[in-house]
């Protein structure tokens, strides 16, 4: 088994920008939930499934159920995923009506 990581194809500079942004925009409008924020950062991150799991020191088993919301990741494999996209895994109140 060979230590490189296999990426997949990146996007062209101004869309992954572009999509990155728009991913922070829905961290700070609280639009996705940790599944759906633990798949767009393994897409954004252009590595495959087994790649970013081994990177994050996770099964790729444990991965596709976090993505599938089948499961919930421990709070250190969220701070690990976290630390890649210079976000912190915290507390944050709730919107109003429990949204």
């Amino acid at each position: 088994m060979s230590s490189e990581v296999t990426q997949r194809k990146r996007y062209d500079h101004v869309y992954e920008r572009w999509l990155r942004e728009e991913f922070y925009r829905a961290i700070d409008n609280r639009r996705l939930t940790i599944h759906e924020t633990v798949n767009a950062m393994r897409r954004l991150s252009c590595l495959t499934r087994q790649d970013f799991a081994r990177h994050v020191g996770i099964g790729l088993v444990a991965l596709k159920q976090i993505e599938s919301g089948r499961t919930d990741p421990k709070v250190s494999t969220l701070n690990r995923m976290a630390d890649m996209f210079g976000l912190e895994v915290r507390f944050v109140r709730k919107a109003k009506g429990g949204q």
